[in-house]
């Protein structure tokens, strides 16, 4: 197999720079889903949805974020082959170094993680670009912008008549909640003034009322401990930021960084399954 020929301490750097921002990724995006156990019925979640998906830079960055962890994977794997291929055989005595056990599981815990990102994304920016059918709303103050032609058609009005009947208005009064997949599709095309948004408050808390999503989603922030236990202190040493005067330091900031982040995740779908 022919690869392109980069010195192998250049994929690192590069694996490592990357893998950099994505700590920094995980964080915001940690905090971020902290705002579901709020108990506003999505108020402050939403309107953060919302800044996110109508943002012209955040949205450029979106695309950017979608790139790097390419680029991160891509990295990664292709650094593997060519570690391998630059030893075709195999010693015949295994190495006693103390190599950290989540160096050698990097590669398969990366793998792991990419398949529930796949998921992940099923489950929530499939649904958002309009590939995966979800849950939708409509900011009440977008019904002020529909013109008399919209308002007219009954199976538009219908869409507001029923959501204003059952009482699908948050309660800060911004936002129509429950639309569905058809009456999304519906508005896009009859009244697109009303933009209708997913409504991944309300979607996440009922994939978390049930508890298979919960353990799957468990099992995923499991492999992300494992595969940050060595992540967060490689991106020191990778960059050479590491020293002897400061590696206890950095071995600790990686563990409670971990720990935070990891738990972070993990406490939504529990917190979410047990209705607190």
């Amino acid at each position: 197999m022919d690869l392109p020929k980069i010195h192998s301490i250049t994929k690192k750097i590069f694996v490592a720079l990357v893998g950099g921002f994505l700590l920094v990724f995980l964080l915001f995006h940690m905090t971020a889903n902290l705002l579901i156990l709020r108990h506003d019925g999505g108020e402050w979640y939403s309107a953060f949805c919302h800044f996110m998906g109508s943002n012209l830079l955040v949205k450029i960055a979106e695309i950017g974020l979608l790139g790097v962890i390419a680029l991160h994977i891509l990295l990664t794997v292709w650094l593997a082959i060519t570690n391998r291929l630059a030893r075709p055989t195999r010693y015949h005595q295994r190495s006693k170094s103390k190599t950290h056990p989540g160096s050698k599981l990097m590669i398969w815990t990366g793998v792991l993680i990419l398949a529930c990102i796949a998921i992940h994304f099923y489950d929530f920016y499939f649904v958002k670009v309009g590939l995966v059918k979800g849950e939708y709303m409509v900011k009440v103050e977008n019904l002020s912008k529909l013109n008399e032609k919209a308002m007219a058609d009954e199976d538009v009005a219908a869409v507001f008549y029923r959501g204003f009947e059952e009482g699908n208005i948050s309660p800060d009064g911004k936002w129509l909640h429950h639309i569905t997949y058809e009456e999304r599709t519906l508005l896009k095309d009859r009244a697109p003034e009303a933009d209708p948004e997913p409504d991944f408050y309300y979607m996440t808390r009922e994939k978390f009322s049930h508890l298979h999503i919960v353990i799957g989603y468990l099992f995923f922030f499991l492999v992300i401990f494992f595969h940050l236990t060595h992540a967060f202190p490689s991106v020191f040493q990778t960059l050479g930021l590491n020293n002897y005067k400061y590696n206890k330091a950095i071995e600790v900031l990686g563990k409670i960084y971990t720990w935070i982040v990891v738990l972070g995740f993990a406490c939504v779908p529990i917190l979410v399954y047990l209705g607190l």
